[in-house]
């Protein structure tokens, strides 16, 4: 049976729309810094919700959502797509950590230099202790961080191996970890696989998006793991638990301790 796509004119609409929002974010971005930690916090919250709705994106948000009464939270995410980070921070505006490339590219990497985006050096080995600091630094001033601690990003019906390394800024932070486990559902109820962003460009991501009636985000934020008296390695099997046991699908396995990249896009 053919799939259903949208009508090239409602991709049209929502591409303008889409355009709008960023110009919309670039303007925001220029005075962010200046705005109060809450001020930014409802920025970023209400600016990802307006691109996920310029999409046609809708979410749908369960379990145990951080909250003031718990103000140090490494924020623990499978990666399926770049609209990972929308999807976060419409629900819980966080902090991310990306590759240093991301920083010189035109437009996205102006906003994330200006909402406080950590850089990490993925080719640097030792620029993972730095990163781990900076990481500790922000979730001891009550901030949020989030990090994708695969190797790269799934096609949203396996998860990839969690790698451990910058788990260690949630130790130094006497901080909870909260794996938050990510899915996109299409318009019939199915793994939405043209949502991925796998071996493919920005511009063919967006158009398979664009061609989906409808996508629905799925975001379950697990019960808080305490990370006091566990190594990194043990934090990071315990959130690929259950980040899986969420989605219902087995992990991928790999034998070597490598760094975190993080986030792809």
């Amino acid at each position: 049976m053919k799939k259903k796509t949208t009508p090239s004119v409602v991709r049209l609409i929502r591409l303008f729309r889409l355009l709008v929002q960023i110009v919309s974010g670039i303007l925001q971005s220029i005075v962010y810094p200046y705005c109060s930690h809450s001020t930014q916090q409802r920025q970023m919250k209400n600016w990802a919700a307006g691109m996920l709705k310029a999409l046609n994106i809708k979410i749908h948000h369960t379990g145990n959502i951080p909250n003031q009464g718990h103000p140090r939270a490494l924020l623990v995410a499978n990666h399926v797509s770049w609209l990972d980070i929308c999807v976060v921070l419409a629900v819980c505006p966080a902090q991310f950590v990306a590759k240093s490339e991301i920083s010189s590219w035109p437009i996205i990497g102006f906003l994330c230099r200006r909402v406080d985006t950590l850089f990490i050096k993925r080719a640097k080995r030792r620029d993972t202790a730095r990163i781990n600091q900076e990481i500790s630094a922000a979730l001891t001033a009550g901030k949020y961080v989030c990090i994708f601690p695969e190797g790269g990003i799934s096609d949203g019906t396996q998860t990839l191996h969690f790698h451990a390394s910058l788990l260690q800024s949630a130790i130094n932070a006497e901080a909870l970890v909260y794996p938050v486990a990510i899915r996109y559902l299409d318009a019939d109820g199915n793994i939405c696989r043209d949502a991925a962003y796998t071996d493919i460009s920005l511009v063919t991501s967006l158009r398979q998006i664009l061609r989906q009636p409808h996508i629905e985000a799925v975001l379950n934020c697990n019960a808080p793991i305490h990370s006091a008296e566990k190594n990194r390695r043990e934090l990071a099997r315990l959130s690929e638990e259950a980040i899986n046991q969420n989605l219902s699908q087995s992990a991928y396995h790999s034998e070597s301790e490598k760094p975190s990249y993080l986030p792809n896009a």
